[in-house]
């Protein structure tokens, strides 16, 4: 069996990666854990150590990385995106009413030997107050832990409400955890998409035009159908479904009280998503940008290509001033997903 790193400089090589030296050094990091006599004596007891936690700004490769290592370990495991764990505990929670935490955990022992958690972001405060205890009782299970962020531990949940309950959890998690910054000089998804044709603006009579165009064509032969979803007893429609074709306005998935459940839903159930009329964001309408960044992630993490239209270009889409670091995450997600090169062919329509 390869070393992780040659595992790693074969996956650049076969995908015309440059080799970057300070994702080589988390490469080698990494390689620590596969060197002692098991696979986590790194994290033995006497270091005390079940999480590695990488974090940096947005298109960095932290992901990459990491996805290369969960798929190069032989042990058992589960990939899920933040937002998909926390719905799954919160589903377990409401049907397992007496020690549901516990059970939840003893659960995933069962299981696995190692959760990843990709994109790690505390944003309600609902699961701001329940992850410390939750996050105690895994390690404590000695399940370890594969975390990619784009925040330093000590910025999870900033401003957010009550978080002086919350830093429980921070001093958990940065006793628990190997924790290494990834810095890059250029997002490598804005490097790989120079050549947009996917994303038009402004908003105005000939993109919107040429948008129906777009969709008119990738629908041409296919069986238009309103799809009906329920997610936990809601109704959501999807209105123009061509056999995994869809089109939204923005406003349609947005403006509407939806959540990461609901966009999870919508996004299994589509292939490609045509996707109008994005504003600009600032304080007013914050709340939608917060819907707006939750189904991006979600979108990326399904695989689900897009067609964007927007107020602006995608490098000057105005942020609110609260959410102006994570939506960097957001638009570096929409160049590479209306990139050309980014057709993601188990998408393909």
């Amino acid at each position: 069996m390869p070393s992780f790193k040659k595992y790693f400089l074969e996956y650049c090589k076969k995908n015309k990666y440059e080799e970057n030296d300070n994702q080589i050094e988390v490469v080698d990091i990494l390689e620590k854990f596969i060197k002692q006599k098991s696979l986590f004596s790194f994290f033995s007891k006497t270091n005390e150590k079940n999480c590695f936690y990488l974090f940096g700004d947005v298109g960095v490769g932290k992901t990459m990385i990491l996805d290369n290592f969960y798929n190069y370990l032989k042990i058992s495991k589960v990939r899920a995106h933040f937002n998909e764990f926390m719905i799954k505990f919160h589903d377990f929670k409401h049907d397992h009413q007496e020690d549901a935490l516990q059970e939840f955990v003893k659960s995933l022992k069962k299981k696995f030997e190692l959760i990843y958690l990709d994109e790690f972001q505390v944003t309600n405060i609902v699961d701001a107050m329940i992850l410390g205890k939750l996050f105690e009782s895994i390690f404590k299970n000695n399940i370890k832990i594969l975390i990619s962020s784009n925040s330093d531990i000590n910025d999870l949940y900033k401003d957010g409400l009550q978080r002086d309950q919350f830093l429980p959890f921070i001093n958990l998690i940065e006793k628990n955890s190997l924790k290494k910054k990834l810095v890059i000089g250029e997002d490598y998804r804005k490097l790989a998409s120079h050549n947009l044709q996917r994303a038009l603006f402004p908003l105005n009579e000939k993109n919107t035009f040429k948008t129906n165009q777009f969709f008119r064509e990738l629908t041409k032969n296919k069986i238009h159908t309103k799809l009906k979803l329920v997610i936990k007893g809601r109704e959501f429609t999807i209105n123009d479904f061509y056999e995994g074709v869809v089109k939204f306005d923005f406003i349609d998935l947005c403006d509407a009280n939806l959540g990461a459940e609901d966009y999870i839903k919508i996004a299994e159930s589509c292939k490609f998503v045509v996707l109008q009329k994005i504003p600009n964001f600032h304080e007013y309408n914050i709340n939608q940008q917060q819907r707006f960044i939750t189904l991006i992630d979600i979108l990326y993490e399904k695989k689900v290509p897009l067609m964007i239209l927007c107020e602006s270009s995608l490098d000057k889409i105005k942020s609110s001033e609260r959410l102006s670091k994570t939506f960097k995450r957001t638009i570096s997600r929409l160049f590479e997903l209306t990139s050309p090169k980014h057709n993601f062919s188990n998408k393909v329509v």
